[in-house]
């Protein structure tokens, strides 16, 4: 078996015994539809699905598919995600044009191709195969979130530190079909078991096959910033009272040697 085969064998094994930990694996976004997980998806970023499920309730309410939201005002809109968002404004204009595309060339449906769906606003790459995953169960790609990203590196999957050559080192490990479950995963194990910081490994089912066992909380994570030098200046202290009184006796004491010196040179004239 080649070095590439082992690791592929050794990935698909891990990949199992995680499965069985998370049984229940799935994507955590309150939806109905494909068009409801196509927004819910968007407006997921630099946000946590907890609020995005806090706020998507009201929002389907007032608009419940892609062309009742496609007529709907931005600014309607952006004031319902604000309630609970962040980037409100840009995320209404994104959903509200996403919705607006739907309609005019979609007939109101969601794609289902990434090449169709990254042409929407605010759809990249990792939302699109979100979408494709979990609604139509054919997805593109592996989608690499925050979770996945750390997680692949622990695991020891790849050595790729950016989500654009994560996911192909994925892909090249697992078949097609475990794609979506990988992911889904992943996500499910970042979230209860193994932590951005302090990762509970003692209680990780499969700290045996981890390479970073114990020692992965700076493992997948970016380095935190380097912030500038601030040099502060110390504040000039006040001169002292004897200082000033020294500097005034110097000052006088100069002025009475000039004095001094004008009188003698008017009496030699």
């Amino acid at each position: 078996m080649t070095a590439t085969n082992q690791a592929r064998a050794r990935a698909q094994d891990t990949f199992r015994r995680l499965r069985l930990i998370h049984t229940d694996a799935h994507c955590e976004l309150d939806h109905v539809n494909p068009f409801q997980l196509l927004v819910a998806t968007v407006l997921s970023a630099q946000t946590t699905d907890v609020l995005v499920n806090q706020i998507t309730p009201k929002l389907f309410a007032r608009w419940p598919d892609a062309r009742s939201l496609a007529a709907a005002p931005v600014a309607e809109v952006s004031a319902v995600l604000r309630e609970r968002l962040g980037m409100f404004n840009q995320k209404g204009k994104n959903i509200v044009g996403l919705a607006k595309k739907l309609a005019e060339k979609h007939g109101g449906e969601v794609p289902r191709t990434l090449a169709e769906l990254v042409e929407l606003p605010g759809v990249g790459r990792k939302t699109a195969n979100v979408v494709l995953g979990v609604a139509f169960g054919r997805p593109e790609g592996v989608v690499v979130d925050t979770h996945v990203q750390r997680l692949a590196q622990r695991l020891g999957w790849t050595t790729e530190t950016k989500p654009e050559k994560i996911e192909p080192a994925l892909c090249a490990l697992f078949p097609p079909e475990d794609w979506n479950m990988v992911s889904l995963v992943l996500i499910f194990h970042g979230r209860r078991v193994c932590f951005a910081k302090k990762p509970a490994c003692a209680a990780c089912g499969v700290n045996d096959a981890c390479p970073s066992a114990f020692a992965a909380e700076n493992v997948g994570r970016k380095p935190p910033k380097k912030r500038p030098a601030v040099v502060i200046e110390a504040p000039k202290k006040k001169a002292t009272a004897k200082k000033v009184a020294t500097k005034k006796a110097a000052t006088k004491k100069a002025a009475t040697k000039k004095a001094a010196a004008k009188g003698k040179g008017s009496r030699k004239g």
